[in-house]
C-alpha cells in the first residue's frame, strides 16, 4: 500500500510567539520550530501501516526551505520519500494550501501511483484551521474523517476492495466509520506514541533526496487582517501554611470560596 502523511512546520509548542511590528506575522527570531503533535502522530501511523502491510510512505509540506528539517525528521523515523512545496513565506490561507497540496498530490499519483491512504493531522499547531484536509480530500473526491484515535486496515475486506475502519472517540464512546480505500483521514494525538529516530535513522534522512516543487496556486477568498497575541496571564502561588499552623488560613479561604459559612 501507499500511504502519504502531510505534516506542518510550527512554532514549538510552549515558546512565547511575539508578533512583528505590523501585526501580519509571527517574529521568528530566535524561535525554535517543529510540526502539529497530531501530525508528529500520523507519521508513526504511517510508519506502523507499512510496517503491517508493506509498501511506500510519502510526507509532504508546503512551507519555506526551513521545512525541510521537517521531512528529515520523518524521515529519519522511517518515512520513505519527502516532498517540499516551497512557499515562499508561510502567509498562505487554508484555500490556498490546500489548492497547493492538491496540485502537489496529483502529481505524484501521476508519476508513482495513487495513495490508498493521505493522512492529516486534526489541526495545525498554530492556525488551528481544521480545514486544509477536508479540502483536499474533497477536491481529490476521496471519502475523509476528522478526529480519529483509531485506524485498521483490511486489504482483502471479503473481495468488496481494501477498507479502513476509522474510530472517533466520542462522551459515549466510540464512532466507527468504514471508509473504502483510497481515502483520507484527520488523526488526533494519541492514535499512536510517536517514535524516536535511531542513530541509523538519522544517518539515512541526511541521504533523502527531497522533491521540491513549486506552486502556482492564488490566493483563497479568505483575508487576515492581522495577528494579535492574548495577554499573557500570570498566576501566582500563595502558601497558606504548613502542618496544622495551616488550619485558620484554609477555614478562611473555604468561607471566602462560599464553601463553608
Amino acid at each position: 500500500m501507499r500511504v502519504l502523511v502531510c505534516v506542518k512546520r510550527v512554532p514549538a509548542p510552549g515558546a512565547k510567539i511575539n508578533i512583528t511590528e505590523d501585526g501580519q506575522s509571527v517574529d521568528a527570531t530566535n524561535l525554535g520550530h517543529t510540526m502539529s503533535p497530531h501530525e508528529e502522530c500520523a507519521l508513526e501511523l504511517a510508519v506502523q501501516l507499512i510496517e503491517a502491510h508493506g509498501g511506500e510512505s510519502h510526507v509532504l509540506t508546503l512551507g519555506t526551505a526551513e521545512a525541510d528539517e521537517q521531512c528529515r525528521w520523518a524521515a529519519s523515523i522511517g518515512i520513505s520519500k519527502a516532498t517540499l512545496v516551497d512557499a515562499g513565506s508561510m502567509d498562505w490561507d487554508p484555500q490556498r494550501t490546500a489548492s497547493a497540496i492538491t496540485d502537489s498530490i496529483r502529481s505524484i499519483e501521476e508519476a508513482d501511483g495513487g495513495f490508498d491512504v493521505m493522512i492529516f493531522g486534526n489541526e495545525s499547531a498554530d492556525t488551528g484551521g481544521f480545514q486544509v484536509g477536508v479540502r483536499v480530500s474533497r477536491a481529490l473526491g476521496r471519502p475523509m474523517v476528522n478526529a480519529i484515535k483509531g485506524v485498521e486496515v483490511d486489504l482483502e475486506a471479503d473481495g468488496k476492495g481494501a477498507t479502513l475502519e476509522a474510530r472517533r472517540e466520542t462522551d459515549n464512546g466510540f464512532e466507527v466509520y468504514q471508509l473504502p480505500m483510497p481515502c483520507a483521514i484527520g488523526v488526533k494525538e494519541g492514535i499512536t506514541w510517536p517514535r524516536y529516530p535511531t542513530m541509523r535513522g538519522r544517518l539515512a534522512s541526511k541521504k533523502l533526496a527531497v522533491d521540491v516543487a513549486v506552486s502556482d496556486a492564488v490566493p483563497g477568498g479568505q483575508m487576515k487582517v492581522r495577528l494579535n497575541r492574548p495577554e499573557e496571564k500570570v498566576s501566582e502561588t500563595v502558601i497558606l501554611g504548613h502542618g496544622s499552623e495551616a488550619a485558620p488560613a484554609v477555614v478562611e479561604l473555604l468561607k471566602e470560596l462560599g464553601l463553608m459559612s
